[in-house]
């Protein structure tokens, strides 16, 4: 019971604190709004928004880690992914695109690590979305490994249409790397091995897995001929 009135009592000051960034955000008071994410990630990772961006998420889990109940490190990793698309918005607000691109990738990236499975749909609202990630990171194209964490976090929730399209992005942008190819074959045959109604609800029909997996094939032999 300590444990889960510790947890609530450092949401309820989180969601203070994020509500204040958001009314400064509101009105377009750039510098504070930057200033209090600066402090906020100070109290969580003990570094600045920028330096946060910068570390892997191995890092950063290591640094949430210290001192705090297990139970508390799940709620933190949320509380720094929500401090990243924040910092995101501020840093693209003020035209630092690289700093606001970097808080947009790592915040995602943390989001699908942290991500359990079960709890997609059942996550704090204060969490942004995976979705809300890839909005504000615009049509640019994403860097290969994030195409590949988002495959892979579509597929573990089970949604495999949207894990295609993932896949299809990385054949895009490198039609002839052999190693995207396996991925995707390897994806498509894990596919094969689920129930119709798996598949169904997660828009992507048997029949369109044995489309993508034959196209996969021919661009396998293409490639090495």
């Amino acid at each position: 019971m300590i444990r889960r009135d510790y947890i609530l009592r450092m949401i309820e000051q989180f969601l203070q604190v994020l509500s204040k960034i958001k009314a400064l955000k509101k009105g377009e008071l750039w510098q504070p709004a930057a200033a209090a994410l600066d402090e906020e990630f100070q109290k969580l990772a003990g570094k600045n928004a920028e330096a946060v961006a910068r570390l892997g998420e191995t890092e950063l889990l290591a640094l949430l880690i210290r001192g705090e109940p297990t139970q508390a490190i799940h709620t933190k990793t949320f509380m720094l992914v929500a401090l990243l698309k924040q910092a995101g918005d501020v840093a693209a607000a003020q035209e630092r695109f690289e700093e606001s691109r970097n808080c947009y990738l790592k915040g995602l990236h943390l989001l699908m690590k942290a991500l359990d499975p079960a709890e997609v749909n059942e996550i704090p609202e204060f969490v942004p979305k995976v979705e809300e990630f890839k909005s504000a990171l615009g049509s640019e194209l994403l860097p290969l490994s994030t195409q590949a964490r988002l495959m892979q976090h579509y597929e573990r929730i089970g949604d495999f249409g949207k894990a295609e399209d993932a896949l299809f992005e990385m054949i895009e942008g490198e039609p002839e790397n052999r190693a995207i190819l396996d991925l995707g074959a390897l994806f498509y045959e894990r596919l094969l091995g689920q129930n119709d109604a798996s598949l169904n609800a997660g828009n992507l029909p048997r029949l369109e897995i044995e489309n993508g997996l034959a196209e996969i094939r021919e661009r396998k032999r293409a490639v090495s001929a």
